[in-house]
Formats: C-alpha cells, sequence, structure tokens
C-alpha cells in the first residue's frame, strides 16, 4: 500500500531497500523502527508531558481543558476565543475567535465525527492508530504586529531535525488565503539563508517573499534540538509571537512521507544528513 501510495503521487517507487531521500528514509523508519515514542509525541495532550521532561514547559500554550468526548465539553466554561484539536488528529484544528458568533453544536457535531471515526491508514502513519480519541480545549495565538507584515495568519516554522541537529525551517504562512488549503511557504537553512530553489509550486502551496530572521531565531533551534535530539528525523513545528516561542507539534511523517512540495534536491539533500538506526522489524 505505501508504495502504491508513494507512485501515485511521486510518479516512482520508493527506494525502500536502500532509502536516500527524505521521503524514503521515513517510510523505512514506520517499516523498520520502534515508533511507539512516535504515538505519544503526535498525541496532542500526551506530547505536553515530553515537552515539560524537556525542561521546556514555557513554549506550552495554556490548555483548557482534555474531553473524552464533546458532550463533555461545557462551552459556557471556555473563553471568548479558542482552539479545539482531536488528540489523535493531524491538521483538524477547529478555530473559535468569537464563541458569541460560532455555530458551538456544529462544531460539537463535527468534532464528534472525528472522534468517532475508526481510523484506518495507508499512509504510513500507523502510529496514529494508538493514540485514544480526546479531544484539548487551549489557548488561541494571535499574531503579532510584526509578523502582521507578511502574513496574515499565523507564521508557522516548521524546523527539520536530523540526528538532533536543526537543519532547514520550512516557513508557512498567509494560510488559506489564495485558497481553502493552501499557504505561502519558504524554505531557510540554519543561518536563516533563502532557498526557494528547494520549493515544488503546487497547487496548495506557493512562494513567499523571503522574510527577516525573527526575533529570538537562535533559542527556536536551542527548543527544536532539544526536542529531537533522540530521534533520527522529526519535523518540530513553532510559533514565534514578538520572540515568545510557542510549541506547536512534532510530525513524524510529514504528509505521510510523500511530500512532492519538496525538489528532488532537497530532499536528497535532507535524507544525506539522517544516519538512521539498526533495524528493529
Amino acid at each position: 500500500m505505501i508504495q502504491i501510495r508513494y507512485l501515485l503521487r511521486m510518479k516512482r517507487f520508493a527506494n525502500l531497500r536502500n532509502p536516500q531521500d527524505l521521503n524514503e528514509k521515513i517510510l523505512w523508519m514506520t517499516l523498520h523502527s520502534d515508533t511507539t515514542e512516535w504515538s505519544r509525541l503526535a498525541d496532542k495532550n500526551e506530547v505536553r508531558g515530553y515537552i515539560k521532561e524537556c525542561g521546556l514547559e514555557d513554549t506550552l500554550v495554556t490548555q483548557y481543558g482534555l474531553y473524552n468526548s464533546m458532550a463533555e465539553v461545557d462551552f459556557n466554561k471556555l473563553p471568548n476565543a479558542f482552539v479545539l484539536k482531536p488528540t489523535h488528529g493531524s491538521g483538524d484544528v477547529v478555530v473559535v475567535r468569537d464563541k458569541a458568533k460560532a455555530d458551538l453544536e456544529g462544531i460539537r457535531t463535527k468534532i464528534q465525527n472525528e472522534l468517532d471515526e475508526h481510523i484506518c491508514t495507508s499512509a504510513a502513519e500507523l502510529h496514529y492508530t494508538r493514540i485514544p480519541h480526546r479531544v484539548v480545549a487551549e489557548e488561541l495565538l494571535i499574531n503579532d504586529p510584526v509578523s502582521e507584515k507578511y502574513s496574515s495568519t499565523l507564521i508557522d516554522y516548521k524546523i527539520w531535525c536530523c540526528n538532533g541537529k536543526a537543519q532547514f525551517v520550512w516557513v508557512c504562512m498567509n494560510r488559506f488565503v489564495r485558497n481553502k488549503d493552501g499557504a505561502e511557504v519558504m524554505i531557510y537553512d540554519r543561518d536563516w539563508n533563502a532557498h526557494p530553489e528547494y520549493c515544488r509550486v503546487t497547487p496548495d502551496f506557493s512562494l513567499a517573499d523571503p522574510m527577516p530572521r525573527p526575533a529570538g531565531y537562535e533559542h527556536m533551534l536551542e527548543v527544536a534540538e532539544k526536542l529531537s535530539a533522540k530521534f533520527p528525523i522529526v519535523r518540530v513545528d513553532l510559533y514565534n509571537l514578538n520572540g515568545k516561542i510557542y510549541f506547536g507539534e512534532m510530525t513524524f511523517t510529514s504528509y505521510g512521507a510523500i511530500m512532492d512540495f519538496y525538489t528532488d534536491e532537497f530532499l536528497k539533500k535532507c535524507g544525506s544528513m539522517i544516519k538512521l538506526p539498526k533495524a528493529t522489524k
């Protein structure tokens, strides 16, 4: 199933006997390594414990509640603006900016349907199937004035870490501005040099103009490297508001490891930086 899916998206089979690029090495790890910890850290609630273990509690967004079902959610006890996230989801976030204007019962139904859904995946993301289906309510982060000069939405700094070292930052901004699923993107190396040649324009992703190095950038790299220290490859997503760093998520199988929005040059360069562990299965 992995090879069929890979062929349909990438127009070739993945080299899983001798993986070379970023996609292939991620897929190899899903098949041949222990991904138990991936499940804990992909869980939108359980990952908070790991953040605290790493001494980075100050990067956590305020959590208002953890619920086993939407029936437990009392919207009256939540602030006017908040975010709801299924703990087992990937990108399934509901943003409420004004509770008085939101269709709260529609939101309740939508998220409960996601909680009730039985996951069966061919996306090389089986670690998600081990995550309990719950939902968290969190603080809604608001864009700061400096970031608003470049993006009308929160800027997402997705830091690719290879064997515990931050190597590249994939910046996503102006989400959903041009189309409902898309964003403007740019890749920077760890010295904050822009590399548009590593980005492939797709219907979902267009090139962003280069932006200045954000305040607190060195601290962002430190946070990402602390969190990624024991993994051959992981993407650490952070937010930066006026130099204050907030944790977003840790992603082990980005886009199911069929990332066709990066050029082959980038995929191979990033892949060459990953030292795979010995196979455990």
